[in-house]
């Protein structure tokens, strides 16, 4: 070989080794990103249109079997209703009834130490208010008819009867002050 090519070659794998360091170091080396400024984020959101429909409605299942309140009175949520009411009541003989009146179905349901039973509205008139059952306030035979009386239903007569009908228990009883 030439003395003259063997320089050349020589000066060429330097210059490719020379090329060859300094792109590794150029890639090596960590470049500072610019961080975007609060007005760059800003104007980069997009402004998203309302729609003026209404969200799809999720699918709701709903029970239709009717269970006794019983059964659910110690798992289920009150909700506020503007037909819906409470009152308390102190009864002779000696009873504690919570009344609690559903006006848009025409319902009562009366509470007591011997059960709970829904009545329905048997009248149309507002005063006295006449709501019956055909089945005894623990559930079983019988009948419970609860007549109030009063614009505020202030005063109450429950009439109840088991098996035995010809054995009707009257109470008559008045609205208590703590009643809401």
């Amino acid at each position: 070989m030439n003395v003259k090519l063997l320089k050349q070659l020589r000066a060429s794998v330097a210059l490719t080794g020379l090329l060859a360091g300094a792109l590794t170091l150029s890639a090596c080396q960590q470049q500072q990103e610019t961080e975007p400024s609060l007005e760059d984020s800003i104007s980069a959101e997009q402004s998203v249109p309302m729609s003026a429909e209404p969200a799809e409605p999720s699918d709701v299942v709903v029970n239709t079997e009717d269970a006794s309140l019983n059964e659910v009175e110690g798992d289920t949520v009150a909700s506020v209703n503007t037909n819906v009411s409470q009152m308390t009541y102190l009864c002779s003989p000696e009873l504690r009834v919570e009344a609690t009146y559903t006006d848009a179905e025409n319902q009562v349901v009366i509470g007591t130490a011997q059960g709970t039973v829904t009545l329905t509205k048997t009248n149309d008139a507002s005063n006295p208010e006449v709501f019956a059952a055909d089945s005894a306030i623990d559930g079983g035979q019988g009948f419970v008819q609860w007549r109030v009386a009063h614009e505020d239903r202030e005063t109450g007569v429950m009439r109840t009867a088991g098996t035995d009908t010809a054995s009707v228990n009257t109470y008559e009883c008045k609205k208590t002050e703590d009643a809401a």
